[in-house]
């Protein structure tokens, strides 16, 4: 069990988190309209280390969402991970950022989390009532369709700043649409930790963010 720097920085929001043996000791972060992460990532870095009254040097890893996302949010949140670990000499934890919106949702459906993209398109995962994935990460263009299978068959929560494009053709009664929720370091505390547990590390040198560009209807 360890103590793990948490950092996520995929979309608008600029949120860092400090978690111990999984529980969170430590959060600061904010959403802007502009992506403030270049000026403020550092500044809540050591804001959520002196709130739990610990050093850098007592880190035991660093966990970074690595996409997807924005290319620019991504970036500077995988460079400041990344240029940590090395200074610091501790393996590096990447989460999946619909992973980890995913773990917002406490009610017991079936989630699909969404990362707004463009025009109609958006980044998209699913999960059951257990948030066990049973469709990774796609880049997809919504249409009323999509999703019909899994809103017919149960309650399915959408969450993200994805959702209200599919709002605003879907009215199926079993869908649940949470528009206004953006990934947060403050749910990575747990996933990084049994990670940790695992060695599930990356490679610091050659790790990059996940970039997902291609669309496909459905």
């Amino acid at each position: 069990m360890g103590l793990i720097l948490c950092i996520e920085t995929a979309t608008k929001n600029c949120s860092v988190a400090l978690s111990e043996h999984g529980s969170v000791i430590g959060l600061k972060e904010l959403a802007t309209e502009g992506y403030s992460h270049a000026e403020n990532l550092h500044i809540f870095i050591e804001d959520v280390m002196k709130q739990a009254s610990k050093k850098l040097s007592d880190l035991d890893a660093i966990a970074v969402s690595k996409g997807p996302g924005s290319y620019t949010g991504l970036r500077i949140g995988v460079s400041t991970a990344k240029g940590l670990c090395y200074s610091l000499d501790i393996p590096l934890i990447s989460l999946e950022t619909l992973d980890i919106l995913a773990q917002q949702v406490k009610e017991p459906t079936t989630i699909i989390p969404m990362l707004d993209a463009r025009r109609m398109e958006v980044y998209s995962a699913i999960y059951d009532v257990h948030k066990n994935r049973t469709r990774g990460t796609e880049a997809q263009l919504l249409d009323e369709h999509s999703f019909d299978q899994h809103i017919t068959e149960a309650k399915t929560t959408f969450i993200g700043d994805g959702v209200a494009k599919f709002e605003e053709i879907c009215d199926h009664p079993n869908a649940i649409f949470v528009t206004e929720a953006l990934p947060s370091a403050n749910e990575m505390g747990q996933l990084a930790e049994l990670k940790h547990k695992k060695n599930e590390i990356e490679d610091v040198a050659y790790f990059e963010p996940y970039y997902l560009k291609d669309f496909k209807v459905g």
